[in-house]
């Protein structure tokens, strides 16, 4: 009747809003737990104790009174008797210790995300309990008026009860000892479940002596008749020796029952009859009616987990205690969390422990900050999962240095999504079996994907109306929109916390929104009519004209009728033609990719990374409200997931989860997609779209096209992009598909360092001209660049490493490079700090170098004998005829002396001074135009003073000349200066 109400034509208005009720909270590693049935452990160091007090009593050794005998006559044991129960003690005890352990090793395993971060990563090392609050039958059936987060927070606090107090008296007086502790997907119940058996088997649980958990889905694949003592043994090999004392002895045993959702259980009489033997075989679900019935082992304690939308299916009779999971409703708890795991030894992966462990605590810092201030993302982190999704995507943003990146961005969404809802159905009561992902790809995905559209991140309640309710026409679809409200709804979608928008819902991590939308696409969900009515109608024609061709093709043979093979390709026209409307709609996908990813309305913004950065962390300085949106809302992050989602590893993923995507769809959409995305790429893009581009190129994870795509770039310009060492594994990985030669690499002002050259390294070789200005490199970063000129692939001809401190370390390490390099022609040093020293080192080794044609050591304080040595040698050298010089502390007098050097040798230009005797320098404007693009990055003080020692030697050489046609071009030259 209840549920004949709830499941209306259509839901009333302000139904949705009532989804805020409970906070998010989440089971991170789920698909590990449930295959828990097969495990075997348990703790027997008490039950061990307990057994040699029994038997030590005050009566003498060997010796028991009979039952029908009188006390006067003590009748003697057998000793093999006493032998024989003194070994099953000690057999019970060793197959507890024996359980334990193996239980301990199971729920202890790290599924393959955890395993990328290291060993340190384990259950007891970042474990945070989220709150639980104890509940009743009636809140849960009543909805809550309240419809803002900051209510539940307050409510949340009220009633808090902790895990180990489960199982104490209720507020009557009674002794619990049945518990149903139940949450939202993803709040962590599996993960509550799984640091519960560990903490028993290491003594920390001390109020049972045996702990037994199954997993409900592993118990739902089965409806063969056992009995209890069969499928414990059955799971547990271990506890063969302890099974016959259930039911016999004072045991304290704890049955845990995960994931009860997944079990249709009848308690009915009719439905289920009665069972208290352990040695009868019954279906699995009879014996878990059973025991939460307390028919069968009454004094055993029995916990379950369970989603909301299931709780009712066990009476509240049979219930001592509800408790519900809140998650991290005290930010202090997401703060905790944080801490825990960024600040692990292995979260960095790298070498250095110092400047690991240094960014470590920044990140944790900024983290807390943004939590602080930022609403919305301490919302999101109401979640344990989403909690675990913020430091997964932070490992990945700052800790990757391996090439290509061992995990991409999509992959780390789908594997969260499989962690959550591997092997999850809606509804296991529905005949249908619709996989839970599969329905939010179809409805959720459709929201994300029409607010991408109309660039809307905030949805009001007729736009959930809108996507989930306009197309129920059947109850048992109204059945699967109830329990997705109930069960699914709050793990995708919260409440807004902004001013003003207190009543609409927003994605819980912005990101999810463009990764569902991306989801949605590639999975064809995006249909007109006639492509729904087409792939219904040739799936049928199909069946059915393969089933008469082969009818036909016998009579064929039979009866030589000539209508036959006209007949048999009539029939394959429909299967045809309508396989043709879904190649028009992989062509539809493939353009929707194309588009927007070359938006041009994008191309002033920060590249993706980037964004999900400030997104996570925030902004530091002066910044608009935390919790207020951007005017234009962008979305760059949508297409790059669908790439991502076309890879082989994430189709694979998806396929667990309900959402198959064939090897043809996607060979077909990367096909359609090429033609565009090269003609695209080839016009040009600002750097932040460029990194953009091969980050998607990377999430595709499809080495042929990346390579038809990198092929076409002939010059890379990630200038002011900041390269972080992901982004610099990014690029490597996605140059490295090719071998072709790159005619220009720019990477000005990228913050670059040793680190991040030493990644570059193989794709620095390919670079003819390589502009590496403005990144505070030192010398330890001239190592890296002299083993890179000194290698025999090496190509580089032009590098630029102005305005960064080599120093004269730097130089010895250069001069060195140019001694044996056969590439370079073109170097410029211009504000490297190379001073006197450095000047004389790169003097030295270049007689030994047979190519160099220019070079620029101009603003390195160089003082008139360093000038002089080091025109001296461009003068003997053999390709050698241009020198910059400018912006050094050199004296008129070495200004001469200069020039006289200049004039001895033709072809030896030495560019010092806006003036070549009394004239004008042919070089004036080329010096100025430097001295401008660098003058925001150099010393204003000292640029102003040689300034005006250049206006000094203009008006000088003025005075000079008697040519009136110089004295306007000097006047020209001053007006300029």
């Amino acid at each position: 009747m209840l549920r004949a109400v709830q499941c209306q034509s259509r839901l009333p208005r302000g139904s949705w809003m009532q989804l805020c009720l409970s906070l998010p909270g989440t089971r991170v590693p789920r698909g590990v737990y449930l295959c828990a049935a097969s495990v075997p452990g348990a703790e027997g160091s008490y039950f061990l104790r307990k057994i040699l007090h029994a038997s030590s009593t005050s009566v003498p050794r060997g010796w028991f009174c009979s039952q029908r005998g009188s006390q006067e006559h003590p009748v003697r044991q057998s000793p093999s008797r006493h032998g024989l129960s003194h070994l099953r003690n000690v057999a019970s005890s060793d197959a507890i210790k024996k359980h334990q352990k193996s239980l301990s090793a199971w729920f202890s395993h790290q599924p393959n995300e955890e395993r990328q971060f290291g060993p340190s990563f384990s259950l007891d090392a970042v474990h945070v309990d989220p709150v639980i609050q104890e509940s009743s039958l009636e809140e849960i059936l009543k909805p809550s008026p309240d419809l803002t987060i900051q209510n539940q927070l307050q409510q949340s606090c009220s009633r808090v009860i902790s895990l180990q107090n489960l199982f104490d008296v209720d507020v009557y007086g009674r002794q619990v000892k049945n518990v149903v502790l139940y949450g939202t997907v993803g709040t962590g119940k599996s993960t509550l479940i799984k640091k519960m058996v560990v903490d028993w088997c290491h003594g920390r649980l001390p109020r049972f002596e045996l702990v037994i958990p199954f997993s409900c889905e592993d118990l739902s694949y089965s409806r063969a008749p056992i009995s209890l003592r069969h499928l414990i043994t059955k799971k547990y090999q271990h506890l063969r020796d302890v099974v016959p004392m259930l039911g016999t002895s004072n045991l304290k045993v704890l049955f845990i029952l995960n994931s009860l959702e997944h079990l249709n259980l009848d308690f009915r009489l009719a439905g289920t009859e009665l069972c208290c033997d352990p040695n009868e075989p019954v279906p699995p679900s009879a014996i878990v009616v059973n025991l939460l019935r307390k028919y069968l082992l009454p004094e055993a304690s029995i916990i379950v987990t369970t989603r909301p939308s299931a709780v009712r299916r066990i009476p509240g009779k049979y219930v001592g205690r509800y408790a519900k999971i809140c998650g991290f409703s005290d930010t202090n708890l997401q703060k905790l969390y944080f801490q825990m795991r960024l600040s692990q030894p292995g979260c960095s992966g790298g070498d250095g422990a110092g400047s690991s462990s240094g960014e470590q605590e920044n990140l944790v810092e900024m983290l807390s900050r943004n939590l602080e201030r930022h609403n919305q993302i301490a919302a999101a982190c109401f979640l344990p999962s989403y909690c675990w999704l913020v430091c997964t995507t932070l490992h990945f943003l700052y800790f990757t240095k391996t090439v290509p990146p061992s995990q991409t961005l999509t992959g780390i969404y789908t594997s969260f999504l499989r962690l959550n809802f591997s092997g999850e159905v809606l509804d296991s009561t529905d005949p249908t079996n619709t996989s839970m992902m599969k329905y939010v790809a179809k409805t959720v995905g459709k929201l994300a994907y029409e607010g991408v559209m109309s660039r809307k991140t905030c949805f009001s309640e007729d736009d959930l109306v809108q996507c989930f309710e306009v197309e129920m026409k059947t109850e048992s679809e109204l059945n699967l929109l109830e329990v997705f409200r109930s069960d699914v709804f709050r793990f995708f979608l919260t409440p807004c916390v902004q001013p003003g928008k207190e009543h609409t819902f927003v994605f819980t991590i912005p990101a999810m929104q463009e990764y569902l939308a991306a989801l949605y696409v590639v999975l064809g969900e995006k249909k007109t009519l006639a492509q729904r009515v087409g792939k219904e109608l040739s799936e049928v024609l199909g069946k059915v004209s393969e089933d008469v061709a082969v009818v036909l093709s016998i009579i064929s043979k039979v009866l030589p009728l000539r209508f036959l093979p006209v007949l048999l390709n009539l029939l394959k026209i429909f299967p045809r033609y309508f396989s043709r409307l879904s190649g028009k709609e992989r062509d539809a996908i493939a353009h929707t990719m194309a588009e927007e990813l070359f938006k041009e309305e994008d191309y002033n913004n920060d590249d993706v990374l980037d964004q999900i950065n400030f997104s996570i962390l925030g902004v530091e300085g002066p910044m608009s409200h935390p919790d207020e949106a951007p005017d234009d809302e962008v979305f760059e992050l949508f297409p790059i997931f669908m790439g991502g989602i076309l890879s082989r590893r994430n189709r694979a993923i998806l396929e667990q989860l309900g959402c198959s995507i064939k090897n043809l769809a996607a060979f077909e959409i990367a096909k359609a997609m090429k033609k565009t995305v090269i003609r695209k790429s080839r016009k040009g893009l600002p750097p932040s779209e460029l990194m953009d581009y091969l980050f998607f190129l990377h999430e595709f994870q499809n080495e042929r096209f990346t390579a038809e795509a990198i092929r076409s770039l002939r010059t890379v310009n990630l200038s002011s992009v900041k390269m972080t060492p992901l982004k610099c594994s990014v690029l490597a990985s996605v140059m490295g598909t090719t071998c072709h030669e790159v005619e220009e690499l720019n990477l000005t002002s990228c913050n670059l360092d040793t680190n991040s050259l030493r990644i570059l390294f193989p794709v620095l070789l390919r670079c003819k001209a390589l502009h590496l200005q403005l990144n505070s490199l030192g010398s330890d970063a001239c190592k890296e660049i002299r083993d890179l000129l000194l290698h025999d692939k090496c190509v580089v001809s032009n590098l630029r490493l102005a305005n960064n401190p080599l120093g004269e370390q730097g130089a010895q390490y250069l001069a060195e490079a140019l001694a044996g390099n056969r590439s370079l022609t073109h170097l410029s040093l211009l504000h490297t700090a190379l001073g006197n020293r450095g000047a004389e080192v790169i003097a030295q080794h270049l007689a030994s170098n047979q190519h160099l044609q220019e070079l620029n050591l101009g603003y390195n304080s160089l003082a008139d004998t360093a000038a002089l040595r080091v025109v001296e040698v461009a003068k003997k050298h053999v390709t050698l005829d241009k020198v910059h010089l400018y912006f050094n502390d050199i004296s008129e007098d070495g200004k001469r002396a200069l020039h006289s050097l200049r004039t001895d040798r033709d072809g030896v230009r030495a560019l010092v001074f806006l003036t070549a005797g009394t004239d004008v320098s042919d070089y004036w404007s080329h010096i100025l135009n430097i001295v401008q693009r660098n003058l925001p990055f150099w010393d204003r003080e000292r640029v102003q003073q040689h300034l005006a020692l250049i206006l000094q030697d203009l008006e000088s050489s003025r005075k000079e000349t008697a040519n009136p046609w110089r004295k306007a071009k000097f006047l020209r030259v001053e007006s300029e200066t």
